[in-house]
């Protein structure tokens, strides 16, 4: 038999043993409900077991293949895979200093406009390039800061702007894009939590000079690990791909040699003419590259992502019904003028609620319910930051706020409508039982 019927049979076989696994059956307070998760599928694992049969350890022709796909997706004309959205945040503000932009180049001790209430990786790479975060407060509600926050952060040292869409709900990037144009700033648009969700009717992820993605199982597709740099200027994308392929000049993919033709015709920096281009080196770079194995898989994913997405906005608007109204909680509110394709369902317990958050979640949690909270809360109150050079524009009032009362469930596609009514139910079941007990 042919190796071409022997993977045929391989992969039909994988297609029945994905069929025969056991549908677990929803028990309220039993099943666990996770805040997120991946949602995978028979052409999921049928596309990593090709993959694997292939030996695609490198990435290669998948890794092209999805690369294609998301600039499609975006419509945006350079995408570079990485091992995680937390590279794809440290390539982009990494490559904003790069030597090779000249005066544009941001340089040690220049400032970046950010938020507090975020994810570490979206505020490090600035620290981590001798940059200095700007750190500015949010909106309760929609948890995204506003142009008038991010317009008095501004001073004579501001070079750029990196934020990221909170829980996929857009933050008025419009507007901000606007501003950083007319300030001659970067803007870096981290779109990890919001890939799908669209503001005036453009999709997050294609205002800034860079958009950042995730493929970690959480987020909207996923790939294991992994994550993704995206642009429409071909200088950056360049810079981009020399950091991340250890800082090389040469642009030849793995296993391949002279692309350019002129392989031993280079003489740069004060090497000898005719140095091996394939180890003349251009930037201080890293190895952040992904693997075929998990293009393949991303592949599958983004056939699904619309689809996915539908699931999120379904999920979150179902919560949203269900407990409008109920009293001692700030709901959720999208961005005006944007369509999320939501990460999480927010909820804040107001100051004068009878209850705290902390019995809420555990009220939930003994209910197998997950809960996270909103990742950092104000991030210069963790460890990490105490003693590091920042500086905050206004207050961070909102930000502490988040800290002390904040928490966020899940709306992925793997929620089936029970779960979701399940946990509506029991954040019902809590509040009012509650306010019956005080009454």
């Amino acid at each position: 038999m042919s190796a071409g019927n022997d993977k045929a049979q391989i992969l039909e076989l994988t297609r029945k043993y994905d069929r025969s696994a056991v549908t677990e059956e929803f028990v309220p307070g039993v099943t666990p409900i996770w805040p997120s998760g991946a949602a995978l599928d028979e052409s999921d694992r049928v596309a990593l077991v090709a993959a694997a049969l292939d030996l695609r350890i490198a990435a290669g022709d998948a890794a092209r293949k999805f690369e294609r796909g998301l600039t499609k997706f975006f419509g945006l004309r350079k995408a570079h895979l990485t091992n995680s959205g937390s590279s794809a945040n440290l390539l982009a503000v990494s490559a904003l200093c790069s030597p090779q932009l000249g005066d544009r180049r941001l340089r040690p001790g220049d400032e970046v406009i950010t938020v507090a209430a975020g994810f570490p990786t979206t505020v490090n790479p600035i620290i981590q390039n001798g940059l200095i975060p700007v750190f500015v407060d949010v909106e309760l509600g929609t948890y995204n800061t506003t142009v008038d926050r991010v317009a008095a952060a501004i001073s004579p040292r501001t070079r750029a702007i990196a934020i990221a869409h909170t829980l996929g709900n857009p933050y008025p990037v419009a507007e901000i894009a606007q501003l950083a144009e007319d300030h001659g700033l970067f803007l870096v648009e981290d779109n990890c939590d919001a890939v799908g969700s669209t503001y005036q009717g453009q999709l997050t992820g294609t205002f800034g000079h860079f958009a950042t993605v995730s493929f970690y199982p959480a987020h909207h597709i996923t790939t294991g690990e992994g994550g993704c740099v995206l642009t429409s200027d071909l200088r950056l994308a360049r810079l981009v791909e020399q950091l991340r392929d250890w800082g090389r000049d040469c642009w030849c993919e793995p296993g391949q040699d002279n692309t350019c033709f002129k392989r031993f015709g280079y003489q740069l920096g004060t090497l000898p003419e005719g140095y091996d281009h394939k180890y003349i080196f251009s930037e201080i770079g890293y190895n952040l590259k992904t693997t075929d194995l998990q293009a393949a898989l991303g592949l599958s994913q983004l056939e699904k992502l619309p689809e996915f997405g539908e699931s999120r906005r379904r999920n979150w608007n179902r919560l949203r019904g269900s407990l409008d109204g109920l009293p001692g909680l700030l709901l959720p509110e999208p961005t005006p003028g944007s369509d999320p394709s939501w990460f999480g369902f927010v909820l804040t317990v107001l100051p004068d609620a009878p209850f705290s958050r902390g019995e809420l979640v555990a009220f939930l949690e003994g209910r197998k319910i997950g809960t996270r909270r909103l990742f950092g809360g104000n991030l210069t109150r963790h460890p990490a930051y105490i003693g590091r050079d920042f500086r905050i524009s206004g207050d961070l009032g909102n930000a502490d706020i988040i800290t002390e009362n904040t928490f966020w469930v899940g709306v992925y596609p793997g929620l089936s409508l029970e779960k979701i009514d399940y946990v509506a139910e029991s954040v019902r079941e809590f509040v009012l039982d509650g306010a019956r007990s005080d009454g």
